[in-house]
């Protein structure tokens, strides 16, 4: 029934507020009841499609539905969690490019291996390997407190991660997205090269809803071709 009502507003709206009818009109329209039409208004209205008026009908708003309040939530969380990431694990990158090790090195271009694997899964392995492979680098900065602070980061910013995927459909085009980003952290800390990989890293994160291409875009003029 909902459907159907609106069905019958998106016949209706125009450019501005267009009168769709009266609860008693719909429901002889519809061959239903006043009570199930209020009941099926429900959903349009708060897809903010239709908005009844007391005393003047309902009125059809928008043809296209608006974000609901939990979505817009679920995109202030993800961006939070990317602007704490971007408090730790730049940092933390800055100082592996720093202080890592042979060991370090094979441990971070194994877990970028293992994030390419599990490109051809579902979302949270895939999200599973990608926080494996930042726990790899921030371990390689020799830094207990950040290594703290990530390890208990992980379960907020893999709901965040899995929340950013399900909004965004990054993978839907590109499984393994980001990886070239990866790719390039990985260098500039086997390269000791603490500002690139700074760099790298903070392009990644700026913007995790809009930015993806233009970090992909300020990689070019930051990170050399592999050999």
């Amino acid at each position: 029934m909902a459907s159907k009502v609106r069905s019958i507003g998106s016949g209706r709206a125009g450019v501005n507020t267009t009168g769709l009818t009266c609860e008693t009109t719909l429901a002889k329209e519809l061959g239903v009841g006043r009570s199930t039409v209020r009941e099926a208004l429900r959903a349009p209205a708060g897809a903010g499609l239709v908005r009844p008026r007391q005393g003047a009908g309902v009125f059809v708003v928008a043809t296209e539905p608006a974000e609901d309040w939990p979505t817009r939530l679920r995109r202030a969380a993800v961006t939070d969690v990317y602007e704490v990431r971007m408090a730790v694990e730049v940092h933390a990158a800055r100082l592996a490019a720093r202080r890592r090790t042979p060991a370090d090195v094979t441990a971070t271009r194994e877990a970028l291996a293992g994030r390419g694997a599990a490109s051809a899964g579902d979302d949270e392995a895939f999200v599973d390997a990608g926080i494996a492979f930042h726990a790899a680098v921030v371990a390689a900065a020799h830094h207990p407190v950040l290594t703290c602070l990530f390890t208990e980061f992980v379960p907020v910013l893999r709901k965040g991660l899995v929340d950013l995927l399900a909004l965004t459909g990054l993978r839907v085009q590109e499984p393994n997205t980001a990886d070239e980003a990866h790719e390039a952290l990985v260098r500039a800390v086997a390269d000791g090269d603490p500002e690139t990989a700074a760099a790298v890293l903070t392009a990644e994160l700026e913007d995790p809803f809009a930015g993806r291409c233009r970090a992909a875009e300020n990689l070019e003029g930051i990170v050399a071709e592999p050999e």
